[in-house]
């Protein structure tokens, strides 16, 4: 059963997004110093690996893509944030093996998104990796899981958020525990906040009147 164009954790980020690109997120494996900034490596994604969306990348996924974007010389970009305006240094390596899909590449010092970028993972604020792609060719399988058949790779970027339990992969079980009570005390913050203002305006009307 082909599902091309299956919608899961699309997303435009405030519209600042390319469009229509789904997302998984990985953290990164590898941080070096080089003269121009700072490389990192790592696998932005595993085969055969049933994922927090439920999700299996099969192997082979991505070749048919990488392959399409050597022969038109072009590139997977590598973004801050998903955000297609702010480019933060090069993939010099982006290649499947029987693991997954491995990527390295440099943030960039001479770009002033890369610099702030460096001084996060130095504070270890981001240590993750998140792909944006597009589904062609995909089947669900006898247990429900969607098998990732064929990817087209945009870009591969930086992110804040692979900490969050439905991003992180290998994350602790107590580490979902903790950003779980972290994620439940905001919405709390956010529903006082919501409520007090409904309130205020509740009360003025009346006064209006």
């Amino acid at each position: 059963m082909d599902m091309s164009g299956n919608g899961f954790a699309r997303s435009t980020e405030g519209g600042r997004g390319l469009p229509d690109l789904e997302r998984k997120f990985m953290r990164f494996e590898e941080v070096a110093a080089v003269a121009d900034g700072v490389e990192i490596k790592g696998y932005a994604s595993f085969f055969d690996t049933v994922d927090q969306g439920n999700d299996v990348v099969q192997r082979g996924a991505y070749g048919a893509s990488l392959m399409a974007l050597k022969a038109a010389g072009r590139s997977v970009k590598m973004l801050w944030q998903h955000d297609p305006a702010q480019p933060i240094g090069v993939w010099d390596e982006v290649r499947e093996d029987a693991r997954g899909l491995f990527v390295k590449g440099r943030i960039l010092g001479s770009v002033q998104m890369g610099r702030e970028a460096i001084a996060l993972i130095g504070a270890g604020a981001i240590d993750g990796l998140s792909i944006g792609y597009r589904t062609v060719k995909a089947a669900k399988n006898t247990k429900g899981q969607r098998l990732l058949q064929e990817l087209e790779l945009w870009e591969v970027s930086l992110v804040t958020f692979p900490m969050l339990p439905s991003a992180r992969v290998g994350a602790k079980a107590d580490d979902f525990i903790r950003i779980g009570d972290v994620l439940r005390e905001m919405a709390g913050v956010f529903d006082a906040a919501s409520a007090d203002i409904a309130s205020r305006a509740s009360n003025h009307k009346g006064n209006a009147r």
